[in-house]
């Protein structure tokens, strides 16, 4: 009767320690199930806070409102511009260098309407170099481009130089695709051979815009 009681207390004693025990130690199969259902934790969402490598190109769309600031003359000195808001739009292309560094291509077009009630025509194209630092899924894109700029306003038209310098904020909401806002300030000179009847000099004229365009672009 003694043993019987002395084994029972034995059992209610050890036997918490035995059920702890076989919980912390998980079978070899439960092991191998939980590896097989077990979620990875890198995804494609931890590429979007990588760097750029060379290599990497980005194509984009904008569209966009242009602001006529002024025209700059060398003899007159600053003229207004006699222009209503304007709209815009623009394809471009980026390849990149390294992390940062990119270079690339723009084809663009702007339009907008005068006092008098015409229009005047811009469609620029160039050859852009820029520089972009990234924050997590936040890219700032700075650039400069340079080439030429057919215009045209009336029966009048004209093709030169055209440069504008560009600051933008995108946000990569997708491995393949960002949204953003870009600043522009256009730079648009022309430089003719016409002369001027009071001075005898050639008409060299400067024109300056502000442009705020929303974009997407897509990364491949």
């Amino acid at each position: 009767m003694r043993l019987f009681w002395f084994w029972s207390a034995l059992v209610f004693l050890a036997g918490p320690v035995i059920v702890l025990q076989a919980q912390e130690t998980p079978s070899q199969e439960q092991e191998e199930d939980d590896e097989e259902g077990r979620i990875p934790i890198e995804s494609d969402w931890s590429a979007l806070s990588t760097r750029y490598s060379r290599g990497d190109q980005t194509f984009s769309i904008s569209l966009g409102l242009v602001k006529p600031l002024f025209y700059a003359d060398q003899e007159a000195g600053y003229l207004p511009s006699n222009m209503n808001l304007g709209g815009s739009g623009s394809l471009g292309w980026n390849y990149f260098l390294g992390t940062r560094l990119f270079v690339g291509g723009e084809l663009s077009g702007m339009f907008a309407s005068t006092l008098g009630e015409n229009m005047y025509y811009i469609v620029p194209m160039g050859f852009r170099v820029g520089f972009q630092p990234t924050v997590r899924r936040f890219e700032f894109p700075l650039s400069v481009l340079v080439g030429i700029a057919p215009q045209s306003h009336r029966r009048l038209s004209y093709f030169g130089f055209f440069a504008k310098s560009t600051a933008g904020i995108f946000f990569r909401f997708h491995t393949d695709w960002s949204l953003g806002l870009n600043t522009s300030f256009w730079w648009v000179p022309q430089w003719t051979g016409k002369r001027r009847e009071e001075h005898d000099r050639p008409v060299r004229i400067h024109g300056f815009f502000l442009e705020f365009a929303i974009g997407v672009r897509y990364h491949f």
